[in-house]
């Protein structure tokens, strides 16, 4: 639903020209009368191009009728990617049928940014719905050389994988079905898919991932993605998501104002598997294993408890505090599960942990820790690429305190004060020094306040895991 053009041969619903405020100049195209025309309208209007600033004109051209907005995209010096982001976002939305997009400014011909602008306009999750949202097909007219926009179509597909994913209801989603999708993406996108059931995880002791999962009528499965395509064999990249199909919070039971949107909980499992659909169909030539510890925190008399201690993949005892905290239990052996089998490099977990992110950073801002600054730059980077939105958060060494235990090696929760920093200094415990990134999507996974993207399913961190393996 969206193309590059050097050529116009055909007409369209609506011409849209971008302008910066103060640069606006008319088509050299069109008849001396309709320009007469249009430039009348400009000053009635008082039309200059301000941020989001519209006029529509409709006109007669050579018989043909032409439907025309010049689109203000404020002070040239004051442009940035996330304006033409909130400004194109805002106007698309609101559009139907067919759109040509200019501009005689090369800057607001992005077909990157407006490539994903248009994905995310044109996004809609009615797999239930007896009627279809309508799509908007939109062509950016940029003169001279072709455009490839093979990687912004791809990039756009693989996040929608994503959203899909989450959108889904957890009746639809869990930990089997979860499974037998990835199956069928790895084979549509080209990535190797291995599924650990119940009995195979149990022969490896991933006793905090079996735990979390025990009290549900369908079991975890650990599903293990691979796509090993890098030149450099001394470099793995490992990258993990949470997911957690459904979250009741188990005994800890959550109230029923929080259970709606907890199909969300697997938002980290969706991205990284939209991220591998990318990775593979874009052949990036790197090497990848990417893994989702997929389970549901439900209730029956065989669930787990606050008080109990349970031993860990890698060999440390965990003194469980509260059942709402499940994720990073289910993380720690899949962490574990990447550094010791599948002898991972490094380490990028992607989770909608802990509801202190919200509170600090609100649904703007991914939360990020990190134990390599170099690491962490290239994650900031490639998210930027993509105007999403992340935020270093501290991991000092004094944070351990409050994760200690009395009875066993580690509590698994610090307590409500600096709750995000507890649970990512617990999980950082199991990346055995690696280097490891831990991205709290709990905020910006769904129903964001990110003004470019619809509310529902974000599919943040599909196109920001993307580039960070692929530009390094």
């Amino acid at each position: 639903m969206f193309k590059v053009i050097n050529k116009i041969g055909k007409s369209y619903d609506l011409n849209v020209a971008l302008v910066f405020d103060g640069g606006v100049e008319i088509c050299e195209h069109i008849s001396a009368e309709n320009r007469a025309l249009i430039k009348r309208l400009i000053d009635k209007k008082e039309f200059s191009g301000k941020k989001g600033e519209i006029l529509k004109v409709d006109f007669l051209e050579k018989e043909n009728l032409i439907s025309m907005a010049l689109l203000g995209m404020g002070k040239e010096e004051e442009f940035t990617f996330d304006v033409y982001r909130e400004v194109m976002f805002d106007f698309l939305s609101k559009e139907k049928g067919t759109v040509l997009i200019s501009s005689d400014k090369a800057i607001l011909s992005n077909h990157e940014v407006l490539g994903e602008i248009v994905s995310n306009v044109n996004y809609s999750f009615d797999t239930f719905k007896e009627k279809k949202a309508e799509k908007l097909e939109v062509e950016l007219f940029v003169a001279g050389e072709e455009k490839n926009i093979s990687e912004t179509i791809l990039l756009g597909e693989a996040t929608d994988v994503a959203r899909d994913l989450v959108d889904l209801p957890a009746n639809i989603i869990n930990p089997i079905t979860l499974a037998q999708r990835v199956v069928e993406l790895g084979s549509k996108y080209g990535f190797e898919v291995e599924i650990l059931d119940e009995n195979d995880m149990e022969k490896l002791d991933m006793n905090l991932l079996l735990a979390v999962g025990r009290a549900s009528i369908t079991k975890p499965r650990l599903i293990v993605m691979k796509y090993l395509n890098g030149k450099n064999n001394d470099e793995k990249i490992g990258i993990i998501g949470k997911g957690l199909t459904y979250d009741t919070g188990g005994l800890c039971i959550k109230p029923a104002d929080s259970m709606f949107e907890m199909k969300s909980d697997m938002a980290g499992a969706a991205s990284v598997i939209g991220a591998m659909c990318a990775i593979a169909a874009g052949k990036v030539e790197r090497n990848v294993v990417a893994i989702v510890p997929a389970c549901e925190n439900a209730i029956n008399e065989n669930a787990y408890r606050p008080g109990d201690i349970i031993k860990s993949m890698n060999g440390k005892t965990v003194e469980i505090i509260n059942t709402d905290a499940e994720g990073r239990l289910a993380l720690a052996d899949a962490i574990t599960y990447a550094v010791r089998n599948e002898k991972v490099t490094e380490i990028v977990d992607v989770a909608t942990l802990t509801g202190a992110i919200m509170v600090a950073l609100g649904s703007l801002t991914t939360g990020v820790f990190s134990n390599c600054d170099e690491k962490y730059s290239m994650l900031e980077d490639a998210s930027r690429l993509h105007g999403e939105k992340v935020w270093r958060m501290p991991l000092f060494d004094e944070y351990n305190e409050q994760l200690k235990s009395t009875v066993a090696d580690i509590k698994h929760t610090g307590g409500r004060m600096g709750g995000s920093i507890t649970a990512a200094k617990f999980l950082e415990g199991f990346a055995e020094g690696l280097p490891w990134i831990h991205m709290d999507i709990a905020g910006t996974s769904f129903n964001s306040s990110v003004k470019w993207v619809k509310k529902g399913a974000t599919g943040v961190g599909v196109k920001a895991l993307y580039s960070y393996v692929k530009n390094r």
